[in-house]
């Protein structure tokens, strides 16, 4: 699998582009800002484009959806419940002085426990709610794409709308650390981290 991580925008939200070295398929997970060097990787990696995998809906992580679509016509996933968030992308970002265009609408919602299949590669969603009620994770062999639910050291904030510090936590000890201890995590924002760190260190989920 390539697994590709640019970190966008001027809040720095990271990028994945994952592709199927085999049959150049891919998904690109949260397209927040910049495009262009986005869509300028996908060539240097020659890889096509099969969906939009949003983990969240706020405009930092969804921003460049529009663009995205427009470029590759690939069809956009959000959870049901974040869903209707992609309508107000550019009223998020005025809120912090930031502008960028509304997200089309969503091609697909998906739901907890769902697969997401490109080339050979299969995600499993795994929804967890508690930065946004739409929140969710993306899990396939050995890697965790989390969105904004957990940082290195850290954990998404939960004062936004839609937001709720418990089940945050709740989200994090039981969907997250059930997963394995040396499962990659990538975060939002920030460095990569692992499963197994985060339960050791993590002073925000240290039981």
């Amino acid at each position: 699998m390539i697994i590709k991580e640019l970190a966008v925008g001027p809040l720095m939200a990271n990028c994945i582009i994952l592709g199927c070295e085999k049959t150049k398929e891919s998904v690109v997970i949260d397209p927040g800002d910049e495009t262009d060097r986005i869509i300028r990787s996908l060539a240097d990696l020659s890889l096509k484009v099969k969906y939009i995998i949003n983990t969240h809906g706020h405009f930092d992580h969804v921003g460049g959806n529009k663009k995205m679509k427009d470029v590759t016509g690939a069809d956009i996933l959000i959870h049901a419940l974040d869903a209707p968030m992609l309508g107000e992308v550019s009223a998020g970002a005025a809120s912090f002085g930031l502008s960028v265009q509304d997200s089309p609408p969503s091609d697909h919602t998906v739901e907890d426990n769902e697969s997401i299949s490109f080339g050979n590669i299969t995600l499993k969603v795994i929804h967890t709610p508690g930065h946004s009620q739409g929140g969710i994770s993306l899990y396939t062999d050995g890697n965790v794409f989390v969105g904004d639910t957990l940082f290195a050291g850290s954990i998404g904030r939960t004062d936004l709308p839609g937001g709720d510090y418990d089940t945050l936590i709740s989200s994090i000890h039981k969907k997250l650390f059930v997963l394995e201890d040396d499962v990659r995590v990538f975060s939002g924002h920030g460095p990569q981290t692992t499963i197994g760190r985060e339960k050791r260190y993590n002073p925000f989920t240290r039981q």
